[in-house]
């Protein structure tokens, strides 16, 4: 799979990892003007890594659900276009408001993923992508309503994380229910476990179901 305009293999470290272009946030490594993409800390870098279809080329604009204080929605916001930034807590909201400072297609929002009607005024509609990263139970749901923004040719890319939901419960048995939730509003297209980086997570490619 291609790697979205913008998103090179860096020789970073001794060793070749994701990278974009633009202003470090948290520290990491760079190479000129590319930073490190860390796949440890960013589920959306840990699913390129793996390879898989994410339909991203570079330029689109996004919907990025869950973006905390800034460390992967940053690397969105390098090779990508208008990119509007969901964060509910205050305290890492502030930290993404200085990240966006130097990226002008950036948008914070401090807003609650769970109700998009909150900001459905400041978010264009038919967006190319919807990024979900949100530890929070019910996320199928959380992705179903805000599937309002989604183009009909756009694409979910949802991180799911089993503890989120139900920390009792076998993640398995967590991701087929999820799964099964969010069929009733999108077409799933492929999923990857992501415990390679990330315990207990599943990342899902979706496109929207017609409503």
């Amino acid at each position: 799979m291609s790697l979205p305009d913008g998103v090179e293999r860096r020789r970073v470290d001794g060793r070749e990892r994701l990278a974009t272009r633009g202003e470090p946030v948290y520290g990491e490594p760079t190479d000129g003007p590319w930073r490190l993409w860390d796949a440890g800390r960013s589920k959306l870098g840990a699913t390129l890594e793996l390879g898989l279809d994410t339909g991203l080329t570079g330029g689109e604009s996004v919907l990025y659900l869950g973006a905390a204080s800034g460390t992967t929605v940053s690397h969105v916001a390098d090779f990508a276009g208008p990119t509007y930034a969901v964060e509910f807590a205050p305290r890492p909201a502030r930290d993404l408001v200085d990240v966006a400072a130097s990226r002008p297609n950036l948008f914070p929002l401090l807003k609650d993923a769970r109700r998009p009607e909150t900001y459905a005024h400041v978010v264009e509609s038919d967006l190319d992508a919807l990024v979900q990263d949100v530890a929070t139970r019910g996320q199928a749901r959380v992705a179903a309503r805000n599937r309002r923004f989604l183009a009909p040719d756009g694409r979910l890319l949802a991180a799911i994380k089993a503890r989120s939901e139900d920390v009792t419960r076998d993640p398995a048995s967590v991701f087929e229910d999820v799964l099964a939730d969010l069929r009733a509003h999108y077409e799933i297209l492929e999923t990857a476990r992501l415990d390679r980086h990330h315990d207990d997570h599943l990342v899902v490619v979706a496109s929207p179901r017609e409503e």
